[in-house]
């Protein structure tokens, strides 16, 4: 079988060189854009500049208004804040010596100690050899954190003696994760022996004890503590603690309160808690529900069965239309509830030209948010803010520049961009990668 090279067409040698010079003088021009882009975007997060309408994040309103993935923005995002501290990074990218593509590798492990010398590989390096370098460090510093988190896992114990009073003395080393939760069991046993003795002391006393003996300190209470911690366990109550353990919320509500339009009134939660009556909409929007009926007494009289407020024939109905979140802008499409347009509370018909699916975030958004949402008349979901406002179906359109305004703008700035700026000095030797993973910890213990 014979091999067979691709047709192109042939251009005179001058030029290619011109288009070769116009290729990289372009692309730096791309560069110092790319860095005022990044320095304008970490000036408008921090001012939160992109909290408008129903956003979730600088990220989102990037997805949004720029056409940026999510992952995309957040790495930019990322990137723009790392620069602030680190001025040498920064300026060269500014001049459009270094592409974002370096800077982006560049910025996870550069620090003020070692940014000059990353610099460097940048200058003398392509892209992919920043990526290597960067790489091979945070491996080299994985495997040493990994072999010190080993060591000091090994190094977990716990003993115990008996003294000469019969007093039980312990003494216990844990891991971090170990020692930041049993802190954090201790404290809550504390807090709820404390509470205990409140209310007894409340309960029994009439009057101000003058002579009552203060608290007692903190390592007896400790001590108190842990006791109440081993009862637990061994009642059975404590054993059985599971990560994955999935749980149903329980909102005890009425008409009433679903009709008060998040006005006063209350729902309880299953331990005795409160959520307002806009929170109870919200849930009620998407959920199974039961009805009690109960004497005058408060007593139940009878119980019917669970039945969802949405029935799966229209929920699929509804996922298959809607596809995800119907928030403009919004491109979530896990985790999603389906929202009663007119609550079921007030009337609202469950039909699909009367829901709409909405995430969690802009769920809440409309419920507790103020923001409200309506069926346009085409079929489409019609959001306003809370200030009544039409939120835009699509971002505004604006015009965006070309390659040379972006050059004019460039030079207007003072960036002196050529041919060569961003060309790299790597002349095809190969990188020792031993001598870079070594430089970086030498830099980073001198910085300590």
């Amino acid at each position: 079988m014979a091999l067979t090279t691709p047709i192109t067409a042939t251009l005179p040698d001058e030029e290619l060189r011109q288009i070769e010079d116009q290729i990289t003088e372009l692309a730096a021009h791309i560069h110092a854009a790319n860095y005022r882009l990044l320095t304008l975007i970490q000036r408008f997060d921090a001012a939160g500049g992109w909290g408008g309408p129903g956003l979730r994040s600088c990220a989102h309103w990037l997805n949004w208004k720029c056409g940026i993935g999510l992952n995309a923005a957040r790495e930019k995002l990322r990137v723009a804040h790392a620069l602030i501290d680190l001025p040498k990074i920064s300026a060269a990218f500014s001049r459009g010596e270094i592409s974002y593509s370096k800077v982006r590798a560049m910025t996870r492990v550069a620090t003020a100690e070692n940014e000059e010398f990353l610099l460097m590989i940048a200058r003398h390096g392509t892209a992919s050899h920043v990526e290597r370098a960067v790489r091979q460090y945070r491996r080299a510093r994985r495997c040493q954190a990994l072999e010190a988190e080993n060591e000091r896992h090994d190094r977990r114990s716990l003993s115990w003696r008996v003294d000469e009073d019969g007093s039980f003395v312990l003494s216990g080393r844990f891991a971090p994760e170990q020692g930041e939760r049993i802190m954090k069991a201790i404290d809550a046993a504390m807090e709820e022996i404390e509470a205990e003795q409140k209310n007894v002391t409340a309960e029994t006393s009439l009057e101000p004890d003058m002579d009552r003996p203060l608290p007692c300190p903190v390592a007896q209470r400790r001590a108190d503590a842990m006791e109440r911690l081993a009862d637990a366990f061994l009642s059975g109550e404590g054993g059985r603690v599971s990560g994955g353990d999935r749980c149903t919320l329980h909102v005890h509500t009425d008409l009433e309160t679903l009709r008060a339009d998040g006005e006063g009134a209350e729902s309880t939660l299953e331990h005795g808690g409160n959520v307002s009556a806009e929170t109870s909409r919200r849930l009620g929007c998407d959920c199974g529900v039961v009805h009690w009926a109960h004497g005058e007494d408060g007593e139940p009289l009878s119980v019917g069965r669970k039945t969802r407020s949405i029935p799966p024939a229209i929920r699929r109905a509804l996922q298959h239309r809607d596809g995800g979140c119907r928030f403009p802008g919004c491109t979530a499409h896990k985790h999603v509830d389906a929202h009663h347009i007119v609550h079921w509370a007030d009337g609202g018909e469950t039909r699909l030209d009367n829901l709409v699916t909405l995430c969690r975030h802009h769920h809440r958004a409309v419920h507790e948010g103020g923001f409200d949402v309506r069926m346009g008349a085409d079929g489409n979901p019609v959001f306003f803010d809370p200030r009544g406002q039409r939120v835009p179906s699509v971002p505004e359109t604006r015009f965006r520049g070309n390659a040379f305004a972006l050059m004019t703008q460039n030079r207007r700035a003072g960036v002196d961009v050529s041919a060569e700026t961003c060309i790299p000095a790597w002349a095809g030797e190969r990188m020792d990668d031993d001598l870079v993973v070594a430089s970086l910890f030498e830099l980073e213990v001198l910085a300590v």
